[in-house]
């Protein structure tokens, strides 16, 4: 498979603005993954990111080809994947020691909803419950680092692009990219 910047279309481009002009592959073209598709479960499988890997790897294990990292990405919406893909247990702890001084302490309070569903679907599901004052009956307290983990743990969970589908998915990408 072609990398994904050599399937952009080239701009020529001065870099040092010395109308010294280059051909460049044009990166301010943008090309999203349809909403049908993502949307479409028949499609898409559930995939959970172990620690320390990264898209690239999920690419290599799933499609055989590290280089297909930009449809893991695409599919789940991972426009930047230092923030939006889950940090390893390591750079997690270090990145609480950056961000909080007092990592136990309360990021915020929540209680059961009084409506609609009453449990998640998962032990990481907590969308049953909503962000509450601490004084409200049933409330009770978030750290900061449970709230963390939380956020890891949603962006652990990602859905792959089916193989079968791989290849009309990267045809349809190269056709639209160099429209």
């Amino acid at each position: 498979m072609a990398r994904f910047f050599e399937q952009f279309p080239l701009m020529v481009y001065d870099i040092k603005a010395d109308y010294n002009y280059k051909l460049v592959p044009d990166i301010f073209r943008r090309v999203k993954a349809k909403n049908k598709i993502k949307n479409n479960i028949a499609l898409l499988d559930a995939y959970d990111v172990a620690d320390g890997e990264r898209p690239e790897h999920v690419a290599y294990k799933i499609y055989g080809d590290a280089d297909l990292f930009w449809v893991v990405c695409m599919i789940n919406n991972i426009e930047n994947p230092y923030y939006d893909w889950p940090l390893s247990n390591i750079q997690f702890e270090n990145y609480m020691q950056d961000k909080y001084t007092q990592p136990n302490a309360i990021h915020h309070y929540e209680k059961l909803q009084s409506s609609g569903p009453q449990i998640g679907a998962g032990p990481e599901d907590y969308s049953h419950m909503i962000e509450c004052n601490s004084t409200d009956a049933g409330a009770g307290a978030v750290t900061n680092y449970e709230y963390e983990v939380r956020m890891q743990d949603k962006k652990r969970q990602i859905k792959i692009l089916e193989p079968k589908y791989l290849d009309i998915f990267v045809r349809e990408f190269k056709q639209l990219i160099k429209q």
